[in-house]
């Protein structure tokens, strides 16, 4: 995360009350918008570009100072002498993102320490005025509006920028703290501030962001109010690309394509990977949303193939892939080529369970066709022929879904694998080994519910 306070000179002796030092920049800065103000609300003053540049700066250094003297990157240790006397009113731990962090709540703003004891972040509990950056925005244009000689385009220039930048820190620290409405509103303004002459400068990476919030918080969301979220990130991402920005490895067109199948138009979403994926072709994140596509519609099967072969090569140790292509075989039907696929995984990672339960599910289906098919056949011979393809397939499953039942560690997908063990073994429980089996795994089930 960027820097977003602007460091305060450190105080050269601690016998200066820290507490005092901040209320006085408090105070000063409020007067100093206050005045500024006064002097904008002046006609005469007005027409001046110096008293925009003034209101502007004073809106900047109002919405700094409730920050107090810390620094992001200062050590806690450092901070307690240069802090000394601020008062700490309350600490506490709190997490964000997975990580714990130690929170001292001062005045006017609460830090955040994180493990290694530097400061992380900075939270704003008691602004001197509310919507300072935008407040800060409007003087700066007026600035510009006001600068009809261009004498002060460089300084309105670096306003504008700051006021940016500024967006993009709250934006940021909006993420952080898991508010994604905010995030995406932020960088939505950080963006349209960066636009704006004379500093113009399209900033794609807090456009992108903007998109990247709201597609964020509408997977969050249900109905017409993630259907609205989903649009509002769509009309970033198609921004971007508009503006030839592409994210990683085109990741725009892979999250235009999921904003389009989550808004129902599926056409448009293969659209945006075909097109992602000529300009993007070892992008893997286009290539899963294409393979998805095909699979899920079942149009064109032979496109799956093809892209399979691609992302393999981009991936050749991506067991995963390997366990795709056997899904995609055996709904087609060709279960040899089904089982080679399924055991490429193993061959790939051993410890990749997926590969495992998908050749023990094709051999347990197997097996119950074979049961069917066998139950209504009437000629003796070919019933008991029946039988034992049915017994020899159905106890070809069981070693397969133990490689997976032990290698697996989500206890959901073990008691999926259980009941399909359960039923395998219960066919051969005359059998006192598949008898053990059968009674383990049985327990499992039942213990689940």
């Amino acid at each position: 995360m960027k820097k977003i306070l602007i460091a305060l000179a450190l105080i050269a002796s601690v016998q200066i009350a820290g507490a005092q030092q901040q209320v006085k920049s408090i105070s000063a800065a409020r007067s100093a918008v206050e005045k500024a103000r006064k002097s904008a609300d002046d006609p005469k003053k007005a027409a001046n570009v110096a008293t925009w540049l003034k209101l502007g700066k004073a809106y900047m250094e109002a919405y700094a100072a409730p920050q107090g003297n810390g620094w992001l990157g200062a050590a806690e240790s450092e901070l307690n002498i240069v802090m000394s006397q601020d008062k700490i009113l309350g600490t506490r731990e709190e997490v964000l993102g997975g990580n714990t962090y130690l929170v001292k709540s001062y005045a006017t703003a609460d830090y955040y320490f994180n493990g290694n004891g530097v400061l992380s972040m900075i939270k704003v509990t008691k602004p001197v005025f509310e919507n300072c950056l935008d407040e800060a925005l409007g003087a700066y244009k007026k600035a510009y509006a006001a600068d009809t000689k261009a004498k002060k385009t460089k300084d309105i220039s670096e306003g504008i920028k700051s006021v940016s930048e500024k967006y993009a820190d709250e934006a940021y620290n909006s993420y952080t703290f898991g508010n994604l409405k905010a995030a995406s509103e932020m960088f939505e303004k950080a963006a349209a501030a960066s636009s704006e002459a004379p500093y113009a400068q399209l900033d794609t990476n807090s456009l992108y962001n903007a998109g990247f919030t709201a597609w964020m918080e509408a997977n969050t969301l249900q109905g017409d109010e993630a259907s609205a979220w989903f649009t509002r990130a769509q009309g970033f991402f198609a921004e971007a690309l508009a503006v030839k920005y592409y994210g990683e490895d085109g990741e725009v067109y892979a999250k235009l394509a999921d904003v389009a199948e989550k808004l129902g138009d599926k056409e448009k979403s293969k659209d945006y990977l075909e097109e992602g994926f000529t300009a993007f072709p070892h992008s893997q994140s286009i290539l899963v949303g294409l393979i998805n596509y095909y699979v899920s519609s079942g149009d064109n099967p032979g496109r799956i193939f093809e892209l399979l072969d691609l992302a393999k090569q981009n991936e050749p140790n991506n067991a995963s892939l390997y366990y795709v292509e056997g899904n995609i075989h055996e709904k087609l039907g060709e279960e040899a080529e089904a089982i080679a696929a399924y055991d490429k995984c193993a061959e790939i990672n051993p410890r990749y369970e997926y590969g495992y339960i998908g050749k023990g599910i094709l051999l347990y289906n197997k097996a119950v066709d074979l049961q069917e098919k066998a139950s209504n056949e009437m000629d003796d011979a070919k019933y008991m022929a029946l039988v034992a393809q049915f017994e020899e397939v159905l106890k070809g499953c069981i070693e397969p879904f133990e490689t997976a039942y032990g290698l697996s560690a989500d206890s959901t997908v073990k008691v999926s694998i259980a009941e399909y063990l359960k039923n395998a073994c219960f066919r051969f429980r005359t059998d006192e080994v598949y008898q053990a089996k059968y009674d383990l795994y049985k327990k499992v089930v039942d213990e689940s519910k």
